[in-house]
């Protein structure tokens, strides 16, 4: 059974996307400061995050920037993947997947990555790279005209999230 349901190319799990988050808060200079770093990492201009909510705290007003996020989709995605695998040593933790088949882990400082050289005046900055994972015919659920449900039995489980990053990346699973 379970070798049909590999034959068949609508079950073969692939990368949709991948987010690169980073958080400043309401430091403006760690905000330029991450702009550099990820234009240098990633060769992309991030897009900015604005706050939504006034957090007195925090020194956060509704429209602050308060983070960057770059989203490559396409070829990219599986060679940036095993770059930032690599940073990490190939090792996620369970805990790292959610039911819809996704993940996300951080990545605590950019001289991790390989190629990346330590920048004095960026200092050391981290962020986090969310992974969305999808099979063939998930774009029913985004489509403009008629969109629909994906069925329970084609979304992707959290096991095989876990079973496709070990077989396709080579990556070593720590369970909770």
């Amino acid at each position: 059974m379970k070798a049909e349901k590999l034959k068949n190319p609508m079950r073969r799990i692939r990368v949709e996307k991948i987010t690169i988050n980073f958080g400043a808060g309401s430091d403006q200079a760690k905000l330029e400061k991450g702009i550099k770093l990820l234009k240098k990492i990633f060769g992309k201009t991030p897009v900015k995050t604005y706050a939504k909510k006034r957090i007195q705290g925090w020194g956060i007003r509704p429209g602050l920037p308060i983070g960057l996020k770059l989203t490559f989709r396409g070829k990219r995605t599986v060679e940036l993947l095993n770059k930032l695998l690599d940073a990490r040593g190939r090792k996620l933790n369970a805990k790292a997947f959610d039911n819809e088949g996704n993940f996300s882990f951080g990545i605590p400082e950019y001289i991790d990555i390989p190629g990346a050289k330590y920048d004095s005046s960026l200092g050391i900055l981290g962020f986090e790279v969310a992974v969305a994972l999808e099979r063939l015919g998930f774009r029913v659920k985004r489509r403009r005209l008629k969109p629909s449900r994906i069925p329970r039995r084609h979304r992707i489980s959290k096991d095989e999230a876990i079973e496709f990053m070990k077989n396709e990346f080579n990556v070593e699973i720590a369970e909770e």
